[in-house]
């Protein structure tokens, strides 16, 4: 299908191998925006609230996309959602368990400030398994690791050699119901008992990622991509520094997200990781990618890393050592005779390409674009970047807007992709 009045190729869904991905997942009928369905007449002051009734309609969009696919919600391995409002989530969790019943994959939800559609409260991306495949979801539930009371969504699942790992805050008690964990606060009236991003960092690594991977049968040795969403990217430096503490030499793909401050279901949490990682008993084993004279944005962390079938790309913005790159630099002096926006997206897909073609898969079999805009009028000058290099290709898309600034000053979006790699 098109989106923007037919001028952009848009892949709803994409099937690959034996995965399923949705993307850009929100409730609308693709024609006039926003739309809650059947029900939306009756959504005034005395029917159902509207952030309940748009979040069933973005689970009955990701049900149509799941069923032409053969699939349902019980094969669905991850969720991302964003929201702009936190007062959206509570109600999207009461939809997501009428569609999904006992069963909802690892999530992670985030706030952030804007999304594609103006009046929207959500968006959502998923991927799932084709289950005409061999590889069937298997959900865990470690010993000891303290979940949040009312998402219900299960902490880890395995398929094949994957493991998929839930966002996790640095919270503690039954139901992460005591907020952040003491051990990870610098004590009330303090100034300097320790960092409190790497107390949160070194909480949610010891106390809930580690023993979701050794539930898992896995190990920070076999972590291939993680996101890690921060309420201040300036935490950056401090986290790495407890990040190689456990990870080691052998970093995953990483990608840093702003987020809003709050942008968490804790208020004063800052940091939230999600992971995917790799049976440490499993065949498959990650392979970092990389290519002459390109460098990741964090020190350590590969531009991409290739498992089994998947490639999965470290955030990419348009950097080099010496900041962004001198194309995407307006000269204020001239700011007419440049395009930011389109220097960025050719630099990064450049890259792309390149990393594609150096794991031995191609840009065509790209199947997860998420793009992170610190001003969502960019999208679209970003998506003809795209068209022009993959002429009419349907895109598996999704945008959010993030808080400025990102990683580098200037740059104005990070890309996160996944590719198939047969």
């Amino acid at each position: 299908m098109t989106l923007g009045a037919g001028e952009l190729p848009y892949a709803r869904g994409i099937r690959a191998g034996g995965w399923i991905f949705a993307s850009g997942i929100m409730a609308t009928d693709f024609e006039h925006g926003l739309s809650l369905g059947d029900a939306q007449s009756k959504g005034g002051i005395i029917g159902e609230p509207k952030a309940y009734l748009e979040a069933a309609q973005m689970y009955a969009r990701a049900q149509e996309v799941l069923r032409a696919a053969g699939a349902d919600f019980s094969n669905v391995v991850r969720t991302d959602q964003y929201y702009p409002d936190w007062r959206a989530v509570p109600f999207l969790h009461q939809a997501r368990r009428e569609y999904c019943g006992s069963y909802i994959a690892p999530s992670t939800s985030i706030l952030a400030p804007g999304l594609l559609l103006p009046d929207a409260g959500m968006a959502m991306d998923l991927i799932a398994v084709d289950p005409q495949g061999s590889a069937v979801p298997q959900s865990i539930i470690p010993d000891g690791l303290d979940l949040p009371s009312t998402s219900a969504f299960v902490p880890v699942v395995t398929v094949g050699d994957f493991v998929f790992i839930a966002g996790f805050l640095a919270a503690w008690k039954t139901g992460d119901l005591g907020g952040i964990a003491p051990e990870a606060q610098v004590p009330a009236g303090h100034l300097w008992k320790g960092n409190r991003i790497q107390l949160e960092a070194d909480y949610i690594i010891t106390k809930k990622l580690l023993p979701a991977l050794q539930g898992a049968g896995s190990s920070f040795s076999n972590v291939v991509k993680a996101q890690v969403y921060l309420a201040d990217l300036d935490d950056v430096p401090a986290f790495m520094q407890v990040w190689r503490k456990y990870l080691g030499a052998r970093q995953p793909a990483v990608t840093f997200v702003p987020t809003l401050n709050p942008g968490f279901a804790i208020a004063d949490a800052r940091c939230e990781i999600n992971l995917i990682a790799l049976r440490d008993s499993g065949a498959t084993r990650g392979e970092a990618i990389s290519v002459p004279g390109a460098a990741a944005v964090c020190n350590g962390a590969p531009i991409a890393v290739r498992a089994g079938d998947l490639l999965f790309f470290s955030g990419m913005i348009a950097a080099d050592r010496d900041g962004l790159v001198r194309n995407a630099r307006v000269d204020p002096n001239q700011p007419y005779y440049s395009n930011s926006i389109d220097a960025q997206m050719s630099f990064m897909l450049d890259l792309a390409e390149k990393t594609c073609i150096a794991a031995g898969t191609s840009l065509r079999n790209i199947v997860r674009i998420q793009q992170f805009h610190t001003d969502l009028k960019e999208f679209y000058p970003a998506c003809k970047v795209w068209q022009r290099r993959l002429p009419g290709q349907a895109l598996p898309l999704s945008a959010v807007q993030v808080p400025a600034p990102l990683l580098v000053p200037g740059c104005t979006v990070q890309l996160d992709l996944w590719v198939y790699a047969p």
